[in-house]
């Protein structure tokens, strides 16, 4: 996630090119659009050179050349701009207990397609596989002529083994040790797995390179669906722990004796604050949790319960802002729909409990990305190969089919 040193790497001349077109496509992919003039501050390599990485990058589909609306360099000339071509694209996955979502997005991170779909019964993984190789077929429906595709990522509600992708636990979907990756590139009839990432890692990825976290290199990513999960990001970097299981939090103990959680457990902070205790606070009924958003939008005014969970929110975040010391905390899933109507009983909860240095420097925000803060990680997870090495990895995926 750290910006990587432009030049210098690499034990010859090729490898040192290939690392600075890398280094090049990294920053238009992560700026959408730049000048020809800011890539050059920013890599500190001379302007021939910086020409030839936009040239090649051009000559591969990855970026395009335009002439700028901003300031002229030198004596009138017009500057350049330099933005995403839209050769390259992959596909990302957002697996939750209440609805499936496959999008097609390019770089830049732009969303070109989408398609959404309920989960099946009782979220069984083949068929979980199935529906999104259904959606993932929609998505493609429109792919420009000559477009590859570079990579496929899913994000999951659940431990994640980031040695090899396996779902190791998700409880809220009932799964234990599932390949969900080979599953996929089965029925996707792909050369490798998809990479699978938690869901609250790639928000958290996703919301620090695009969205609320962008400058802000300590922050928590907490995705608030029928379970709860922490991304936690430090020091710019994602804290994954030795496994990739980092960032349990909702099943951190906090309620001894109190409801059962589905990871078999009692007490767990999600079972106060996640949709089922929010949809129980407003007179949701359980059939209707997957608009659990909608219908807190539809509240005008926070009951007692509803309150009630507010003020358990902040007692969780205390733990949060007392053990990794964040400057935000981004609130995701149903807990962005929640926190306008119990603002103030968040701060109380967490006041109660947070030490006060550390909760004197934080800030509660709301995604910048909206609903589509998972969706966005996977499609960058997914474009780790191609921003890695541009070159090799399109000329792969370009000879398998794309």
């Amino acid at each position: 996630m750290a910006t990587t040193a432009a030049a210098g790497a690499g034990t010859n001349q090729e490898d040192v090119r290939r690392h600075n077109l890398a280094t090049a496509l990294g920053h238009v992919h992560r700026t959408g659009r730049l000048s020809r003039a800011d890539l050059t501050a920013l890599m500190r390599l001379n302007r021939s050179t910086i020409g030839g990485l936009v040239t090649e990058l051009e000559s591969l589909g990855l970026a395009e050349q335009i002439k700028s609306t901003g300031t002229r360099v030198g004596a009138g000339r017009p500057s350049v701009d330099v933005i995403v071509g839209t050769k390259a694209y992959v596909l990302a996955v957002d697996v939750r207990v209440d609805g499936l979502t496959v999008a097609r997005v390019g770089l830049g991170g732009v969303v070109q397609s989408r398609a959404t779909g309920p989960a099946p019964t009782g979220h069984d993984p083949e068929a979980t596989a199935d529906s999104i190789v259904d959606l993932t077929r929609l998505v493609r429906k429109e792919v420009e002529p000559g477009g590859v595709l570079v990579g496929v990522a899913v994000g999951v509600p659940g431990m994640v083994r980031s040695a090899d992708g396996m779902v190791r636990l998700a409880p809220n979907l009932g799964w234990r040790e599932v390949d969900f990756g080979t599953l996929l590139r089965d029925r996707l009839d792909l050369d490798d797995r998809p990479a699978l990432g938690n869901d609250a890692d790639l928000g958290a990825i996703a919301e620090h390179q695009r969205g609320a976290g962008v400058g802000i290199n300590d922050l928590v990513y907490l995705s608030g669906e029928v379970g709860v999960g922490a991304g936690i990001v430090v020091g710019g970097r994602l804290l994954g722990g030795s496994d990739g299981y980092a960032g349990e939090i909702g099943h951190l103990p906090f309620d001894h004796g109190g409801r059962p959680c589905h990871c078999g457990s009692r007490g767990c902070w999600e079972t106060v604050i996640g949709a089922p205790a929010i949809a129980e606070a407003v007179g949701c009924p359980v059939d209707r949790i997957p608009a659990l958003g909608d219908f807190l939008d539809g509240v005008d005014e926070a009951s007692p319960a509803l309150r009630e969970v507010g003020h358990q929110v902040g007692r969780g975040l205390a733990s949060i802002v007392n053990l990794f010391n964040p400057r935000v905390i981004v609130l995701g899933g149903y807990l962005r729909s929640l926190h306008p109507l119990v603002a103030d009983d968040v701060w109380a909860g967490m006041a109660e409990q947070a030490l006060f240095a550390p909760q004197q420097m934080v800030q509660i925000a709301l995604p910048g990305l909206g609903g589509d803060a998972v969706l966005l990680g996977a499609a960058e997870l997914a474009f780790a190969g191609l921003l890695a090495d541009p070159v090799g990895r399109l000329a792969v995926a370009s000879a398998v089919g794309g």
